[in-house]
């Protein structure tokens, strides 16, 4: 992948929610300093956007497989789209 920004979607699959996985990617993401947002999908999957670096992007994905000590993650489908710029920091929006 070219460097640059760019925008990565992401819909993470497994157990993913109840075991704090939110919380993580927050924590991830701020700590790859890439914005955007995660939250709960009714499916029992997360949808992650996060825009940034497209090397930090990458670290923040690895990271995203990995998870949090008691999350287990079994599937990502990830969507990579041209960087909006549309978001000044990262949260959790449900």
């Amino acid at each position: 992948m070219a460097g640059g920004y760019k925008g990565l979607h992401m819909i993470v699959s497994g157990v993913v929610q109840g075991v704090g996985f939110r919380y993580y990617i927050l924590r991830i993401a701020q700590s790859f300093a890439v914005n955007g947002w995660v939250r709960n999908r009714y499916d029992s999957s997360v949808e992650i956007y996060a825009e940034g670096e497209a090397s930090s992007l990458q670290g923040f994905l690895k990271e995203v497989r990995v998870g949090p000590r008691h999350a287990h993650v079994t599937d990502i489908k990830i969507d990579w789209q041209e960087y909006k710029g549309e978001h000044k920091d990262f949260r959790i929006v449900g």
